[in-house]
């Protein structure tokens, strides 16, 4: 394998699909995961499975906050790109064990910052969040808004993430694009989320939790249209903005050849819709639990995705019924394997 893309947490939801469509497209992926419990590990060997399909992927386990494992990845190929996936999820999870937020989002992404810039890497695309707008109100999130508010551990190490990017760039001239994912869902999605959470449920009769008496509001984000804007920015490294001052800095790019997007549908739907095209498409009404809201979330999501659109010609536009209908399909097929 030659110049191999490197996909990390390729065996996470995202990962997976990132670098299966990388491998579809002709590219050479190495995919690191450490296959770790923090839901079903089985899910994620059968994702690697679906990977393994192609003659041009490899998979390395090592897990990103090992320091000397990473440094032998990293020395071992010369990755002309890394798409950095790989993390601690979960806004509630980060209430009970912040820790693994610390060694993986944090210790993990400086090992990655520091495998690029020794290997020379020419981009670094990597995952942030939604979490980041905090307590933000206005919406649409914009992703020159000030993020200076999160509400979450989590939210507060995906800021960290973009900070840590950005003195990169500038002292070592890495190109790096953030990504604010905003509620990805999809076929071989998380079960911690709600998607999986409120389907599986259903099917079996029990209760779905409702928190905020079911009128959350998410910019629900379809896997193939995350994936496209991951694919499209993989070969466009962000230029350094020639129009940006200290005076008013712009918090979206830099002098240094630095960047965030958001990867969103730019269409909030309140959760109690979600359930709807749920009941609609397994043909069963759920049982409701209505619940305050939870410590750590935020009562709506709404992605400003006109950046993105701006530099590759595209942005998530996958209705969420549309999305809702192949999710649960794909659950249906699963669980009976």
């Amino acid at each position: 394998m030659k110049e191999p893309v490197l996909v990390s947490g390729a065996a996470g939801f995202i990962g997976m699909h990132v670098a299966r469509r990388l491998l579809a497209d002709g590219y050479d992926v190495v995919g690191l995961d450490n296959l770790n419990a923090y839901y079903d590990p089985h899910l994620k060997q059968a994702r690697i499975a679906q990977l393994e399909t192609f003659a041009n992927f490899k998979f390395v386990r090592t897990d990103i906050a090992e320091r000397q494992s990473m440094a032998e990845v990293f020395a071992a190929y010369r990755f002309p790109a890394v798409v950095h996936l790989a993390a601690q999820a979960g806004v509630r999870h980060s209430l009970i064990d912040p820790h693994a937020y610390v060694d993986a989002n944090l210790t993990g992404f400086l090992n990655v910052l520091e495998g690029c810039r020794h290997a020379g890497c020419r981009h670094l695309v990597y995952a942030s969040s939604s979490s980041v707008y905090g307590a933000n109100t206005r919406v649409p999130f914009r992703a020159s808004d000030n993020v200076d508010h999160p509400l979450s551990l989590y939210g507060a190490t995906k800021k960290a993430n973009e900070l840590m990017a950005h003195a990169y760039a500038h002292l070592f001239a890495l190109p790096a694009t953030g990504l604010r994912f905003f509620t990805v869902y999809g076929p071989w999605g998380r079960p911690d989320m709600a998607m999986w959470l409120f389907t599986e449920a259903i099917l079996e009769g029990r209760p779905i939790k409702l928190f905020n008496n079911g009128h959350m509001r998410r910019d629900f984000t379809y896997i193939d249209d995350a994936v496209e804007a991951v694919v499209r920015l993989v070969g466009r490294p962000p230029a350094p903005n020639p129009a940006w001052s200290g005076n008013a800095p712009d918090p979206a790019t830099s002098l240094a050849p630095w960047q965030v997007y958001n990867v969103g549908n730019s269409q909030p739907v309140e959760v109690t819709e979600v359930v709807r095209l749920i009941e609609e498409a397994i043909g069963k009404p759920a049982l409701r639990e209505l619940l305050p809201m939870q410590p750590g979330d935020v009562a709506q999501t709404c992605a400003d995705a006109s950046d993105l659109e701006r530099a590759v010609g595209f942005r998530p536009n996958t209705p969420i019924g549309e999305g809702v209908r192949r999710f649960v399909e794909w659950l249906l097929r699963f669980r009976q394997k």
